[in-house]
């Protein structure tokens, strides 16, 4: 029986004694497995599984979400499918469920791509492109994006990894995310405002449990030094784990689950995602970019241990 994530790539590469391991996923160009020396730096999942809560996937042309799928273009509403139904949202882009078609392949690294055609909702023509690359300091993801339209079309790249180090329960790991800004969300989740994390509980400058976290939040004002920005996971022996971007990824998720199928049922899952823009963005333009007819967009962004 096929996989419901379609074909899986298997990557591997080996520097400085350590060997680094991936499985990337035909659909929605995901991670579902990425290890070093065979333990886990993100969450897993079984083959014949769907990606729990969006592990691992892309989010493209939006991640996040739209309000009521509900958008102004031209002067006329652009209504999405709410696949966000509980909530009455769109969410996370039109690419999660889709298959990739590989257009490159090496043993450590693989590229795919997917067009995105005009459907309901989003009247846009793209080529859309992730290359997935170990190397001897962890996984580099790149994105690009391509209108091969004949008009201007709106885009934002986020992704959906859960950072994780194997054989520690994730609740007992240290989240540090250096960002400023809060986004504030109304009961379906969706942004009415924002606010200085100073004095919140979502101030994570300096490292929170994640134990004690409780989040599905956004966050602007994130901090970026020589052009990156990082976000860590840590262990109480010191081993880290750095979710890191480029100068494209000025807001961040980060999301707790504890329905997430972790090997431990009574621990917690944790989703830090990398967005150019965030939530609603089709509406208020905030982080959006309008690609003109035959422009092309790469951003960037991985996964790096350390102390392993």
């Amino acid at each position: 029986m096929r996989a419901p994530t379609g074909d899986q790539y298997e990557l591997s590469f080996t520097a400085g004694g350590h060997e680094l391991t991936a499985t990337i996923t035909q659909v929605a160009a995901g991670i579902r497995e990425l290890r070093i020396d065979g333990v886990d730096l993100t969450e897993p999942y079984p083959l014949d599984a769907t990606p729990p809560s969006g592990c691992g996937i892309v989010l493209v042309p939006w991640p996040n979400r739209v309000k009521d799928g509900v958008w102004e273009h031209d002067g006329q509403a652009r209504r999405l499918a709410l696949t966000e139904p509980a909530l009455d949202n769109a969410i996370h882009g039109l690419l999660r469920y889709r298959p990739y078609v590989v257009t490159q392949r090496d043993a450590a690294s693989v590229t795919q791509s997917a067009d995105i055609f005009p459907e309901l909702g989003y009247p846009f023509q793209l080529e859309t492109s992730v290359r997935h690359e170990l190397a001897a300091d962890g996984l580099h993801v790149t994105h690009t994006i391509t209108n091969t339209g004949k008009a201007p079309a709106p885009v934002a790249i986020g992704a959906h990894p859960y950072p994780k180090i194997g054989g520690v329960p994730t609740g007992d790991l240290t989240v540090t995310v250096d960002a400023a800004t809060h986004l504030d969300v109304d009961e379906r989740l969706n942004v009415i405002g924002e606010s200085a994390v100073d004095g919140t509980r979502f101030d994570l400058r300096a490292g929170r449990r994640v134990a004690d976290l409780e989040l599905d939040d956004g966050f602007a004002d994130v901090a970026m030094q020589d052009g990156h920005v990082a976000h860590t996971v840590s262990a109480p022996d010191g081993r880290t784990v750095t979710l890191w971007a480029d100068e494209n990824f000025g807001y961040v998720q980060v999301y707790t689950s504890r329905s997430f199928a972790t090997s431990t049922t009574s621990d917690v899952a944790i989703a830090v995602e990398p967005m150019t823009a965030p939530a609603n963005a089709l509406n208020t333009g905030r982080g959006l970019r309008w690609l003109a007819p035959g422009e092309s967009w790469s951003a960037s962004w991985g996964i790096r241990p350390s102390g392993f």
